[in-house]
């Protein structure tokens, strides 16, 4: 496929650009897409506002030669997708912003993908905990989060336990902790911060004081399990 037919000077990185593309093949196949919303620059996103609905649609790169497709519910991305062809972006974007599924929308563009867990979720909705868990663990089938195993160790070990599974997993620079607040999570800590990357090992902290290294993400959990306190309840 040629991505630059009927692109200006600048191609995908005029402003605009992929979006004027996008709409061109929207009538050409006689469907409708919502207003784009905002100036997203490169980017088109679509937004359904009364479903919380909105697809993300971004253009070839020097990585990755091919479209990237987000599906997203309520700020939550459940299901993603490449392709070189726009009219399958324009049946993705089309289908979930008009209500359709999970799996009916894959059936009109089948480039879309979604995990397990996303389809549970469509069907009964996870909690705010728990679905935050399940996006974060399934950040490592998706690039550029599958380069870094060790942090996703880190999550798969904490989720594993609990006592750690009914607080909010918070990350800022691939290192882990841990809150008893939903709304406001960089507030509310509580145990110690793992880091992922500290000497080669699994560091565990205490207010940036270095209190343990180990060998395995398992036993930094552990580590950071066996200091709780005692009394505190899930987050809420």
């Amino acid at each position: 496929m040629n991505f630059g037919v009927g692109l200006g000077e600048g191609g995908w990185d005029d402003d605009g650009a992929l979006r004027a593309a996008l709409g061109r093949t929207a009538e050409g196949l006689g469907l409708d897409l919502p207003d784009s919303g905002g100036k997203w620059g490169r980017l088109a996103e679509y937004v359904d506002a009364r479903g919380g609905r909105r697809v993300r649609v971004y253009p070839p790169g020097e990585r990755c030669r091919t479209f990237q497709v987000h599906l997203q519910d309520n700020g939550t991305r459940l299901a993603c997708g490449w392709t070189a062809d726009l009219a399958e972006v324009v049946r993705a974007t089309a289908a979930w912003t008009g209500g359709a599924g999970l799996e009916e929308t894959r059936a009109r563009a089948p480039f879309v993908r979604f995990r397990p867990w996303a389809l549970v979720h469509e069907r009964e909705p996870f909690g705010a905990v728990e679905l935050t868990w399940r996006v974060k663990l399934d950040r490592i089938h998706m690039p550029p989060y599958d380069r870094h195993p060790r942090p996703h160790a880190v999550l798969a070990a904490a989720y594993a336990q609990p006592v750690l599974r009914q607080l909010m997993p918070v990350n800022s620079h691939f290192n882990l902790r841990f809150s008893t607040s939903v709304e406001e999570c960089w507030k509310t800590r509580v145990g110690y911060l793992i880091c992922p990357y500290d000497e080669g090992q699994y560091g565990v902290r205490n207010q940036g004081e270095l209190v343990a290294r180990t060998k395995t993400p398992e036993e930094a959990v552990a580590f950071v399990v066996a200091a709780l306190p005692e009394a505190f309840g899930p987050a809420s």
